[in-house]
């Protein structure tokens, strides 16, 4: 069985390039522009990690990991912060309300999919 990964970002961009990576790499797919249909798809799609963009419309990425987490339908999930705010801050922020990792923008895809690789397992 396919491992799925919802990828959260608002950037048109980094959608396609991160859904390529993710494809190429086996993984099942499933985008969302906003915080609210970030949100709406883990409920649906039940991703096993979710790459989820800081700076998104309606929700950003903090509300959208909190959320989840106080979800027990959606614990196990992964969360991967994906951000141009690498301030430590930031950071601790981020993994404070219980993302998995955190990576900064622009990311290399080599590390991302390591981080990914690592968190998912075989």
């Amino acid at each position: 069985m396919k491992k799925r990964i919802l990828i959260a970002d608002d950037e048109p961009n980094i959608v396609v390039s991160l859904e390529f990576l993710m494809q190429q790499s086996g993984y099942e797919i499933r985008t969302a522009a906003n915080g609210d249909e970030a949100l709406k798809m883990a409920r649906e799609f039940r991703p096993h990690l979710m790459l989820l963009d800081v700076m998104m419309p309606v929700r950003n990425g903090y509300e959208v990991c909190q959320a989840v987490r106080d979800n027990p339908g959606l614990k196990g999930m992964k969360i991967v912060m994906l951000t141009a705010k690498g301030r430590e801050l930031e950071v601790t922020k981020g993994l404070a309300i219980g993302a998995d990792a955190y990576v900064t923008k622009p990311f290399a895809t080599k590390e991302l999919l390591e981080t990914v690789k690592r968190l998912l397992g075989p």
